[in-house]
């Protein structure tokens, strides 16, 4: 599922945005008000564990008094009625919400601009060795089932912790040399096989079965994060890959997760614009912007040629902001930024909506929906709904960022999403927002 994600990319990427930290959808057993609040709770404690980068979040005291007034958080939730009971919670939280929530209870918060890792995972299974890729073909061969098993693993357990993982294409499926070097964990290779291929830092993975349990052990390249062979063990595939992926979480929010205290009560994020040309451009776009409703300030942190970065505090949420900013016909949303809220997910097939009070619109599934195939955004092509094995399917977007070595760094410290427009002094009448 990421491998098809992050197809899109043309170039290795510096960073990616992950839209959809705060939405999530969960098993419900009814719709009854106290079934509603259960949900309400784990939903909530997902969003926890994925923003905080930490499952010990759910130990600090105070969260279980968050969870049960996790309605307080809710922008919107949707029950799904399932045709054989498997009723279903899907709900938005606020980011700005969430992160106070956390910073209340002295817990990190981790933003959404997050590291893209290139996970090279190689499997020795009955004297066997597979690499694990992206997109196996399916068929009957012993390779490509292993392969599969371990994909929807990998890809699930980047999921829930809403963190980007690719695996490599699937043209090396067959490269017994470099499979050789993966399990060797010999760098230099797979460093240069990867230079084409989007990451920020690579995993090399080995897998094998040790007694009754799989094991995992693994060694980084890029980003400073090299060191020694790190290893865990888990019964199954998937507990094991959920294992190696909560590993590769925390360790990432431990870099770049921000402190409670820094949260700070009015939430700022950075505004790239493109085309600013002249100082009475920047003079107008700081007019525009602190006009806007939500804005409580703006202040330039970075010029470089025509882009101009500027450092916005907002009230209320993100959403609202980027809404405020849509009316202007010359904030021109830049490819792969989406100009509105974010688009929810088809419905799974059978399943009968029943919206919440502050729910979004309901997009109705086509035939071809229903049996899986997701419908296409006309927004992004770096779009795609994500599905876990037990049905869960959460809209998540990876979105590239075209930034240096410096901004990216930056960017990963900031906790929301970096947000690309084109400033056009003269705007075409009648442009629509997907031109």
């Amino acid at each position: 599922m990421f491998g098809l994600i992050l197809a899109a990319f043309c170039v290795p990427a510096s960073a990616v945005t992950v839209s959809g930290l705060y939405s999530v959808e969960v098993p419900v057993t009814g719709s009854s008000p106290d079934e509603l609040a259960v949900g309400y709770a784990d939903g909530l404690a997902r969003v926890f564990v994925r923003v905080s980068g930490t499952r010990d979040v759910l130990d600090q005291e105070g969260v279980e008094a968050l969870l049960a007034d996790a309605e307080s958080l809710l922008l919107s939730y949707q029950y799904l009625r399932g045709e054989n009971g498997d009723n279903r919670l899907r709900m938005a939280f606020g980011a700005v919400g969430v992160n106070r929530a956390l910073a209340s209870i002295n817990a990190p918060v981790w933003g959404a601009n997050r590291p893209l890792t290139l996970a090279w995972v190689a499997v020795e299974d009955r004297g066997a060795r597979t690499l694990i890729t992206e997109s196996p073909d399916s068929g009957a061969s012993g390779g490509q089932q292993t392969s599969s098993t371990w994909q929807r693993a990998f890809d699930q357990a980047a999921l829930d912790r809403g963190l980007p993982v690719a695996l490599p294409p699937a043209k090396y499926s067959g490269d017994r040399e470099l499979l050789s070097d993966l399990w060797g964990q010999f760098v230099n290779r797979l460093r240069g096989v990867s230079g084409d291929i989007e990451h920020d830092v690579m995993a090399l993975v080995r897998v094998n079965r040790t007694g009754g349990q799989w094991r995992a052990g693994w060694v980084f390249d890029g980003m400073s994060m090299d060191g020694g062979e790190e290893s865990v063990t888990a019964p199954t595939p998937e507990a094991l890959a959920q294992t190696v992926v909560n590993r590769w979480a925390e360790r990432y929010a431990n870099r770049y997760a921000v402190a409670a205290g820094e949260v700070g009560e009015s939430p700022q994020v950075d505004i790239v614009l493109r085309g600013v040309s002249s100082i009475e451009d920047y003079g107008k776009i700081n007019k525009v912007l602190e006009g806007l409703t939500p804005v409580v300030s703006v202040g330039a942190t970075r010029v470089k040629g025509d882009q101009l970065t500027l450092r916005v505090a907002f009230s209320g949420e993100l959403d609202q902001l980027k809404e405020y900013i849509a009316l202007d016909p010359r904030f021109v949303a830049m490819e792969g930024e989406p100009s509105g809220p974010e688009v929810t997910s088809p419905e799974p097939a059978g399943a009968e909506v029943v919206p919440g009070p502050a729910a979004t619109e309901v997009e109705e599934a086509t035939a071809s929906e229903a049996q899986g195939a997701p419908a296409a955004d006309a927004n992004s092509e770096s779009e795609s709904i994500a599905a876990g094995a037990d049905g869960n399917r959460s809209m998540f977007s990876y979105q590239p960022m075209p930034v240096d070595e410096q901004e990216a760094e930056q960017a990963f410290e900031s906790l929301y999403q970096v947000l690309y427009y084109r400033w056009e002094t003269t705007p075409v009448i009648g442009k629509g927002d997907g031109e």
